[in-house]
């Protein structure tokens, strides 16, 4: 099979997006599939992904954001770069602002496409102070997934979300996690020695924005006998380094280092209301480390109360203190915990959860070769503004190459 991936986000960045587009990418070259990436350019950006290419488009960083970048590449032009590669389905990570060109080209030449559901974006217009831009953001997200031919949702809370605003082909997909990186036998004494000498660890990951609440974590300070330690990095570090002054902030941490501090952990907390999966939860959990995090969201999939950690209200702090300090007051509760929120991810591999999308690609495949069949054999579809892939190709002066098969095809 021939798989383009167009992402909003892509290494170096650390995020959500990119590490998905990560694993999807490990999985599709590993099972012989042909890929090709799209993402916008950033400095350190590689040329190439395990031998898979990795296309930059035109892109200017977000005012006050910069690790966001917008795209500016031409609809036309990935229309020429998808025609070139002539793939059989298309992959959207999270699209909106260049995922919705590359929809609008790939169905210019008549190609599925599988959207894939991330990021809430336009409840993050509340967050940075432009609630006005919610309704057209989301006048935009039901574009972009109404017109994909299938779209792939993170958690019920989503699929909940979606459909409430009249968005319809939904289907689930979940995420993978690394359990052979993040393990708890990585836990180290000696770390915690350093972070933390005879204390206990309240631990956050993730990006270090509005969106994210971390602020939140303030109401934890004053528990006796623990330290908060936040790893990652993002627009609000400074600003949240002046509320939080007591934690330490280790920035941004990758690999084996990471691994080793998350399951230092002794409970991991992640106040972020806005989550639509949760993805640094399952890393948590698969570390043995308790969660705490608010009924909202992906978190509502991801926690099971009372036996991997506890949710609370959204905007109960004082809910999310007192389940912190319940887990860290009480050491045989703490290590029950621990032992079930193993149990519960481990079977959440990233080879099982991209093999079933791979499904979803086919799918895609074959609802999109129907939806063309449709339209072909149907007179009125000229008068309806219709135009055959074809055609549209040829108005394009694009050729769609003859491609080399792959054996996983």
């Amino acid at each position: 099979m021939r798989v383009v991936i167009l992402t909003e986000s892509f290494l170096p960045d650390v995020n959500g997006v990119s590490n998905s587009v990560v694993r999807c990418a490990d999985h599709l070259v590993e099972q012989g599939h042909d890929l090709l990436i799209l993402a916008p350019q950033a400095e350190g950006m590689p040329a190439d992904y395990r031998g898979a290419p990795v296309v930059p488009m035109a892109a200017v960083p977000m005012p006050g954001y910069a690790q966001v970048r917008i795209a500016a590449t031409p609809r036309v032009l990935l229309a020429r770069t998808l025609a070139g590669f002539s793939p059989d389905v298309v992959h959207l990570a999270s699209p909106i602002n260049v995922g919705c060109r590359g929809l609008l080209a790939a169905r210019d030449l008549g190609l599925p496409t599988v959207a894939i559901y991330q990021t809430d974006v336009p409840s993050y217009a509340a967050r940075y102070r432009l609630p006005a831009l919610e309704p057209l953001l989301w006048q935009r997200v039901k574009l972009i997934h109404e017109a994909a031919t299938l779209t792939l949702v993170p958690s019920t809370s989503s699929m909940n979300q979606l459909r409430q605003h009249g968005v319809g082909r939904l289907h689930h997909w979940g995420r993978g996690v690394d359990g052979r990186l993040f393990s708890p036998a990585r836990r180290d004494d000696a770390l915690r020695a350093r972070l933390a000498p005879g204390r206990k660890i309240i631990g956050y990951l993730g990006r270090l924005a509005h969106e994210k609440q971390v602020a939140d974590l303030r109401v934890l300070a004053d528990l006796p006998g623990t330290q908060t330690v936040i790893v990652g990095d993002g627009p609000c570090r400074a600003e949240l380094e002046t509320q939080l002054p007591d934690a330490i902030f280790l920035g941004q941490l990758r690999g084996e280092e990471l691994a080793r501090t998350v399951a230092s952990f002794d409970v991991f907390v992640t106040p972020g209301e806005l989550e639509t999966f949760g993805q640094t939860i399952q890393e948590a959990l698969a570390s043995g480390v308790p969660v705490v995090a608010p009924a909202s969201g992906g978190p509502i999939d991801l926690v099971q109360p009372s036996h991997t950690g506890w949710l609370y209200a959204p905007g109960d702090l004082a809910a999310m203190r007192g389940h912190v300090a319940d887990l860290l007051g009480d050491d045989r509760k703490r290590a029950a915990f621990s032992a079930a929120a193993r149990a519960w991810v481990a079977p959440r591999t990233w080879d099982a959860v991209c093999a079933r999308l791979v499904q979803y690609y086919r799918s895609a495949i074959a609802s999109n070769r129907e939806q063309l069949a449709h339209h072909l054999a149907d007179p009125l579809g000229e008068l309806l503004g219709w135009e055959g892939p074809r055609e549209r190709v040829r108005d394009l002066g694009l050729d769609r190459r003859p491609r080399q098969r792959s054996i996983a095809s």
